[in-house]
């Protein structure tokens, strides 16, 4: 991580006026692909701080846009953007524009693992829990009550309790516990994000819409596309036998039962189940070269 760059950035810092600071961050451009595929082959080759702040600059925005999804927390939200903007910094010096992805796809991971820690860490994640599936239930709880349209601080039913804690991995204490916890935290989404605020400073007017924009799209495809080329290049490496068993088991339709095929091989259930197996070990290892 170039800490020049980070030098570079104090004039744009979120702490010292947040209004302004999203205000401020408008007026970099947002680049082409073309553009960010030149400026990130370009950094690689000179590491030069110029372009490394180009690159940065663009997608300050997508930091402040991955923040307004940890909104409810009741942790600031200048500083969850600091904690953003050290991910893309980490970004800029992990990212290869040959793998073929967009580099707002690769840093929106970094964003979020950088917000996601900082908030854990605000939120004593010793008394929390720290296995994979409290983690998920922390960051996941809201959200599903939404989905569930719990909008009220009511307790939730036996059979609430029971549908989220099988969702996500958790006993039913669990989602109680932290359901308390989430509550206890709730802050207003009227409260003034800036004592300078001229009126539009609220945390709500940063709130992001739920339904996927036209960046998200573009970038979900994206990697869609980029799957199924590396899927398609891994199938070659299956012999005849092997493609059919595999698509007849696992992507077709209708999958064909394990005694079907192996009258139609004249071998042993077990040994298609074998080759079937060992078809999904080739295509990850070559797919992980």
């Amino acid at each position: 991580m170039d800490e020049d760059v980070l030098c570079g950035l104090e004039d744009f810092s979120p702490e010292v006026n947040l209004t302004r600071y999203l205000q401020n961050i408008r007026r970099f451009p947002i680049l082409t692909p073309e553009e960010e595929y030149a400026l990130a082959k370009e950094y690689i080759k000179t590491k030069d701080k110029r372009v490394s702040y180009k690159l940065i600059t663009s997608h300050l925005r997508l930091v402040v846009k991955v923040v307004s999804k940890f909104k409810g927390y009741g942790l600031p939200m200048s500083e969850m953007i600091s904690e953003g903007n050290i991910g893309l910094l980490y970004a800029i010096d992990k990212f290869d524009p040959d793998k073929g992805f967009r580099f707002s796809t690769y840093a929106l991971w970094w964003i979020r693992a950088a917000v996601q820690k900082y908030v854990l860490n605000s939120w004593s994640l010793v008394k929390i829990g720290t296995t994979a599936a409290q983690k998920k239930l922390f960051f996941n709880l809201r959200k599903m009550k939404n989905q569930l349209k719990l909008t009220d601080d009511r307790e939730m039913s036996h059979e609430i309790l029971y549908t989220i804690a099988k969702a996500l991995d958790v006993s039913e204490q669990d989602v109680t516990d932290m359901n308390t916890r989430l509550k206890s935290h709730d802050g207003s989404l009227n409260v003034q994000l800036d004592s300078e605020s001229d009126g539009s400073g609220e945390l709500m007017d940063f709130i992001a819409d739920s339904k996927p924009n036209q960046e998200e799209v573009i970038s979900r495809n994206e990697i869609m596309s980029q799957r199924k080329i590396l899927f398609n290049e891994a199938w070659k490496c299956l012999n005849p036998r092997e493609k059919d068993i595999l698509f007849k088991r696992r992507l077709c339709e209708k999958a064909i039962t394990l005694e079907d095929l192996s009258k139609y091989y004249s071998i042993s259930k077990e040994r298609v189940r074998q080759i079937e197996l060992n078809s999904i070990r080739k295509i990850r290892n070559n797919i992980m070269q």
